[in-house]
């Protein structure tokens, strides 16, 4: 319930935050946090060796995660909430774990069963009612730059947990080493699209608490929860409380209006990951 929390808040902390920042303003400050708060826990645990230890066996995956994930997938992310409604950016990113079943086939050898291809055509049409604001015949969007770059950001995020299979390293080490590799790329992304000019204290107070909550705490306490948990099904399961909880913090402290399609869209998406589960638990 604490990763719950702290991922409902997210998207109001990005929006608020690109009020004041540039997308790659914004991820420069939420790494550079993240990465001392990372580096805190391995120091307090007195680990740092390994990850020395662990670049060197694996540099050119740690490398090529770091540019997935942080650089890649955030610069993306932050565009597309920088351009749309954040109800509208956060739930077509919910439709990841349906585009993880379309990779999975290439990259994976696996197969879509009769389970996954009612999930993924039941979640892509709720991401349509969503961005379209229910009005499906006209596939007019609000912003279509907004629309793609947040379906794209699903793609690099499915392709990184792709990656990731590959990956036997302990899992706070290498959210570590791939933040702490991302950090110069998204140095030179800042300097090249952006600038270092923050004056602003609202945004360093929203990348500082996206730093800390999205990409630290957050992952931390999921991590732990699942260690813990006697049934993990049931656990992950309370991550589909997060987005609903979420259009509440949009509403009230954004001002953002919750379109019906909206809602309809969300039950749409996370009825299309209860199929996906349901399948895969029996």
């Amino acid at each position: 319930m604490g990763a719950v929390a702290c991922w409902s808040t997210v998207a109001t902390a990005f929006k608020l935050s690109l009020n004041y920042f540039s997308p790659a303003q914004l991820l420069w400050v939420a790494t550079l946090t993240s990465v001392i708060l990372l580096l805190s826990i391995l120091t307090y645990q007195k680990r740092l060796p390994e990850l020395f230890m662990r670049f060197k066996d694996q540099p050119v995956f740690f490398l090529l995660a770091a540019f997935m994930n942080p650089t890649l997938y955030y610069l993306i992310l932050f565009q597309a909430y920088d351009r749309l409604p954040a109800q509208q950016a956060q739930t077509l990113n919910y439709t990841w774990a349906i585009t993880l079943t379309l990779l999975a086939v290439p990259f994976l050898g696996q197969t879509i069963r009769r389970q996954d291809w009612i999930a993924i055509v039941l979640g892509y049409t709720g991401a349509m009612v969503i961005a379209t604001r229910g009005d499906l015949l006209s596939l007019k969007f609000d912003d279509s730059i907004g629309v793609a770059l947040a379906l794209f950001s699903t793609f690099i995020w499915a392709g990184y947990w792709i990656l990731n299979t590959r990956n036997q390293a302990d899992p706070l080490i290498s959210l570590t080493l791939t933040f702490l590799l991302a950090l110069p790329m998204i140095t030179l992304a800042t300097a090249i699209f952006s600038d270092f000019q923050m004056h602003q204290w609202q945004g360093w107070v929203g990348a500082i608490y996206v730093g800390i909550f999205e990409m630290g705490i957050a992952f931390i306490f999921w991590l732990t929860a699942m260690r813990l948990a006697e049934n993990t099904a049931r656990i992950s399961n309370l991550i589909f409380i997060s987005p609903f909880l979420s259009l509440i913090f949009l509403r009230f402290l954004v001002g953002e209006e919750i379109y019906f399609a909206t809602l309809v869209g969300l039950v749409m998406i996370i009825g299309a990951l209860l199929i996906q589960q349901f399948k895969r638990s029996h």
